[in-house]
């Protein structure tokens, strides 16, 4: 199968370098990379023109619109894999990331979606916490559970996988795009819930595999959400986003897995 890996970037160039020599040393290559730049980022592209891409098939697109779901959409447009993967400029990928990930398309026709652990690093030191098999559930009040980067034990199936760590057949997620109503200048909280419930409410399997590793480096974000300090807007923004999400719009076409 061929495999499109997604990165948006913005502003990172020293993270956007270590998540590339992360896929350079994948066991299993790459076919396409799309590296998804703000058009006002020059610093981003600054460095991929001097960066040595090398053995990558690296392809540059620019993004107008602020917000990672633009750029994702921008990334989906033109993707040409069977499967579609996403990670972050502030992640690494573990070597076998790719092979594993084809693995599970392969041996599974009816598999839409897939997810894994990312390992969440603070000050070059692994985030501590309890390991739990209670991954990327929504229980029926309506309480998102993630845990993602805690997720231990065997194959789940999961109703919400993270941006940083996930996978889509192509075919089956057919026109369905990351929706541009989500508020937010930059990270745009929830984006991956919205996605995955659209598919689920069509029926399809989405898995979480902890062994579908990444590592994780949460770097500097340049809008209002700044990940520790609490701001008004950004709270307000992932209150709607998370609203707008479980509203169950019927917008995706029938999935043809």
């Amino acid at each position: 199968m061929k495999i499109t890996l997604i990165i948006p970037t913005y502003r990172r160039p020293q993270d956007l370098a270590r998540c590339l020599e992360a896929i350079k040393a994948q066991t299993r290559p790459v076919d396409e990379l799309l590296i998804i730049v703000r058009d006002t980022d020059e610093l981003t592209q600054t460095f991929l023109q001097i960066y040595n891409s090398e053995f990558l098939p690296l392809k540059v697109l620019s993004v107008t619109t602020p917000g990672v779901i633009a750029a994702m959409n921008v990334g989906l447009e033109a993707a040409s894999g069977d499967i579609i993967s996403f990670t972050d400029d502030d992640a690494a990928p573990h070597p076998d990331w790719l092979e594993l990930i084809e693995c599970h398309f392969v041996v599974d026709e009816n598999l839409v979606g897939l997810g894994g652990r990312d390992w969440v690093y603070l000050d070059k030191q692994l985030h501590p916490g309890k390991l739990t098999e209670k991954v990327g559930q929504v229980q029926w009040f309506g309480r998102v559970i993630g845990n993602h980067h805690l997720g231990t034990g065997w194959l789940k199936n999961v109703d919400v996988i993270k941006g940083v760590n996930m996978s889509f057949r192509r075919r089956a997620i057919a026109q369905l795009r990351f929706d541009p109503r989500m508020r937010g200048s930059g990270a745009q909280v929830h984006f991956e819930l919205a996605f995955c419930l659209a598919l689920k409410r069509k029926g399809a399997k989405i898995i979480y595999d902890p062994t579908v590793a990444v590592n994780h480096y949460p770097a500097q974000r340049f809008d209002e959400d700044q990940r520790s300090d609490f701001n008004q807007t950004a709270y307000i923004n992932q209150v709607h986003n998370e609203t707008l999400s479980s509203r169950g719009d019927d917008w995706l076409k029938p999935l043809a897995v």
